[in-house]
């Protein structure tokens, strides 16, 4: 399926490139009203990733999704980067592309950067999502065996290889066939870099939101699968007991079925972010 098919036509949406410090931001618009929706995709991920989601929530809605530097089509920063720098250069990227208040859902990795975004800025971000989602070096992790099939971008070039170790990897519904997973990455256009996918690994490995959950004071939306290899459920209820206004939304898949099973999780996304 085409990206004008899933968005009904392309007046709907505006890819673009922009420059921010420096650097070229590959970025996708979806027009529509209300509260634009940020989308900060998992590690490795290029902005199509996230396309079934885009395309099971309210169609009306506004959607900005984006590749960070050595993802997708934005060209790797020269140098390694933190989660906070990466909160600053989102921030700029939304006052370059004239956004002011947005709401923001992060997926896995990008879960972090949502984080920190909201804490950097809580006049500018309304609501926050944080999907299959922890928080960082500080937290629960999965089993070092399901751990060291991230630690290359291999899944991303390989479909073959991201199809068979699917179901090990992200649990929930890959359990029953790997090929939704691949499908979901054959979506992709650009597959980014190594030295893009190391980077965010070392981000990833230096950032902790533990300490600070406290002081996000955004309505926060925690959706975690019970069964999910990476991120283990607990992680979600410390999530949820520190956060100080979080709504806790458990469903009984993995890691990626906010991608795979879109139309069954993507109701719960949309009713939080249309409450009043």
């Amino acid at each position: 399926m085409s990206v004008t098919e899933l968005f009904g036509g392309r007046d709907r949406f505006d890819d673009r490139v922009v420059p921010v410090g420096g650097r070229r931001i590959r970025v996708r618009i979806r027009r529509g009203t209300g509260v634009p929706l940020v989308l900060c995709n998992g590690i490795g991920a290029g902005l199509e990733v996230l396309d079934p989601l885009v395309a099971a929530m309210d169609p009306t809605a506004t959607v900005i999704s984006f590749d960070v530097p050595g993802t997708g089509g934005s060209p790797a920063s020269p140098v390694p980067y933190g989660i906070p720098a990466l909160a600053c250069g989102l921030s700029r990227l939304l006052t370059e592309i004239g956004v002011d208040v947005v709401d923001i859902l992060g997926l896995s990795w990008g879960g972090a950067l949502a984080q920190q975004f909201a804490l950097q800025n809580p006049r500018r971000c309304r609501r926050v999502v944080l999907v299959a989602t922890g928080t960082g070096a500080l937290m629960i992790p999965g089993h070092p065996r399901v751990l060291a099939k991230m630690l290359t971008p291999r899944r991303f070039t390989d479909t073959g290889y991201a199809a068979a170790i699917a179901g090990d990897l992200y649990g929930g519904t890959a359990r029953l066939g790997g090929e939704a997973v691949a499908r979901v990455f054959r979506k992709q256009t650009h597959t980014g870099s190594r030295i893009g996918y190391l980077h965010q690994l070392l981000a990833g490995a230096m950032w902790t939101s533990l300490p600070v959950l406290p002081l996000i004071r955004q309505p926060t939306l925690i959706v975690a699968g019970t069964d999910d290899p990476i991120i283990p459920i607990a992680n979600a209820h410390i999530m949820n007991a520190l956060l100080p206004h979080a709504t806790l939304h458990l469903h009984l898949g993995g890691h990626l079925d906010i991608v795979t099973n879109a139309a069954d999780l993507a109701p719960a996304v949309s009713s939080f972010l249309a409450a009043p």
